[in-house]
């Protein structure tokens, strides 16, 4: 048997780069899917509050590839995980419980977060 050797040379300031678009292209992913949750009327809206101005994208662990969108009202908990409540649907039409079911796995939105980020990440790599 022949002896078969390799060098690997790494280009550091290229994986660095990839490494800082994956973290953009989550951050603009997170944005974006919050933007498609308000678009899709989902959420319980009479004034806003919730909706417009308690909820928001919480960037603080993106280094370490994760994000978050977060309520920061006391009543937001109780609604999430309460459907059967009567919401109106005269300010958003989709109004219920568990608004982001349609965009986690099994909803018909499931593949949004995944196809969202590949794109993004893709154009900013020129990929």
């Amino acid at each position: 048997m022949a002896d078969v050797t390799s060098t690997v040379n790494l280009n550091y300031p290229k994986l660095n780069q990839l490494n800082s678009t994956a973290i953009k292209a989550l951050e603009m992913t997170t944005q974006l899917l919050l933007t498609e949750v308000k678009n899709a009327e989902v959420m319980p809206f009479e004034t806003g509050n919730l909706q417009n101005e308690s909820t928001f994208v919480d960037f603080g662990n993106s280094q370490r590839g994760q994000t978050s969108i977060a309520s920061n009202t006391v009543y937001a908990r109780r609604l999430y995980y309460h459907p059967e409540y009567n919401f109106r649907h005269d300010f958003n039409a989709n109004a219920g419980g568990k608004w982001f079911n349609p965009w986690l796995e099994g909803g018909s939105m499931e593949n949004f977060a995944k196809t969202t980020f590949a794109t993004l990440y893709k154009k900013a790599n020129d990929l």
